[in-house]
């Protein structure tokens, strides 16, 4: 809005609005809104949360040191979603369609979490949507994207090919075009297309989510990946830069950069109340539509395989969760304590402040070898 305003409008009466034009600087103001509006409405939104008695209700089988926990309030996600939504409406350019699907993606995802959340409030249990109800509709948001997408791809304002770390010139086709022989074989690219799709940010948006298990281990990790995608977004929308380290690039990405960026600011900004000792949850509502914000940015940089360095202690995280469960339905056995991995370092007599700590510090550094791997190439 304000690009419009500042850039579009005012600019030819007062040239100091050209700043406007700049995405570094919108980037910076998206960033500075975003945190200063999840600390000041903070306190406003905890308050309402236990006025309306919607406290986090603590798994029966987790460690025991996180009963004393329950009655915190949750869903502090919506504070999250408002704080990203806001300051990309001001700052971003509304005319580029990269800017509306990341929104996307953030609020589809977002509003399965917000549903898992209610439904637990309303049974006063740890118990929401069933896995099923919650997986259909999770595929349902990544359906919604990944049509937004086709649309974006049939407009040439979304490119199908992704990059691939290590490699400059392999860049394959979700939609496998150079595979089809004939019209007969067009359904199955489209199915390929929309299993990736589903694979990147359901498996994203559930990582965040079996993540957030301590006091601020998941949104200091959240905010570590959002920096790290606001870089890579600057890069790719950065004509010489793209070019030099030979990008695929996806029209107004330089615009993500305000998404990313803002995604950072209220990622921190809900850090000042989620550290630990935490006087709000994220909920559902908050891991969900962060991993489905943080997927389908990378998807539309096309920076699919990045995100698995980007957000690595995530995928770690859903790792150990698949391992436990198939080694106990296989062999009866388990290989963790507890899961996911958070849980079995608390087991193995580590505080929770150094597990939050020590998972942050692996998280930066995954995080820094994503970037380096766009010169090793």
């Amino acid at each position: 809005m304000l690009y419009w305003l500042g850039y579009e409008h005012l600019y030819h009466l007062y040239t100091p609005f050209r700043v406007f034009q700049y995405t570094t600087f919108r980037t910076g103001m998206a960033f500075f809104t975003a945190m200063l509006l999840s600390i000041l409405l903070g306190p406003w939104m905890i308050a309402r949360l236990r006025a309306f008695q919607i406290g986090q209700h603590i798994r029966e089988d987790g460690p025991q040191s996180h009963q004393k926990k329950a009655g915190t309030p949750t869903m502090g996600g919506l504070l999250i979603g408002a704080s990203i939504v806001f300051p990309v409406l001001l700052w971003a350019n509304l005319r580029t369609p990269a800017v509306w699907v990341s929104l996307a993606g953030l609020v589809a995802f977002g509003m399965v979490g917000f549903f898992d959340d209610y439904a637990k409030t309303q049974r006063k249990r740890n118990l929401g949507l069933t896995v099923a109800q919650k997986f259909i509709l999770e595929v349902v948001a990544a359906l919604f994207v990944g049509v937004l997408l086709l649309g974006l791809n049939a407009k040439g304002l979304y490119s199908t090919n992704m990059n691939v770390p290590f490699f400059k010139s392999f860049t394959p086709d979700l939609l496998i075009h150079s595979w089809l022989l004939s019209p007969l074989t067009y359904p199955l690219a489209f199915v390929f297309f929309f299993g990736f799709l589903i694979l990147v940010l359901v498996g994203c948006s559930n990582a965040v989510n079996l993540t957030d298990g301590l006091d601020g281990l998941a949104i200091g990790l959240m905010a570590i990946a959002s920096a790290a995608m606001t870089g890579l977004a600057f890069l790719s929308g950065h004509a010489e830069f793209a070019r030099y380290l030979e990008l695929s690039r996806t029209p107004g990405a330089s615009e993500l950069t305000i998404f990313c960026g803002a995604m950072f600011g209220a990622s921190l900004g809900f850090l000042w109340y989620n550290a630990h000792p935490a006087e709000v949850f994220m909920g559902d509502v908050g891991a969900l539509g962060l991993g489905g914000g943080l997927g389908t940015v990378a998807v539309l940089l096309k920076q699919e395989i990045l995100l698995l360095f980007i957000g690595g202690v995530f995928v770690i995280e859903l790792l150990s969760v698949v391992i436990q469960v198939a080694s106990f339905k296989t062999r009866g056995k388990r290989v963790f304590k507890m899961a996911p991995l958070h849980h079995h370092f608390e087991q193995l007599g580590w505080a929770e402040s150094k597990v939050i700590a020590r998972f942050w510090i692996a998280g930066l550094v995954l995080a820094l070898f994503a970037l380096t791997t766009l010169k090793l190439r």
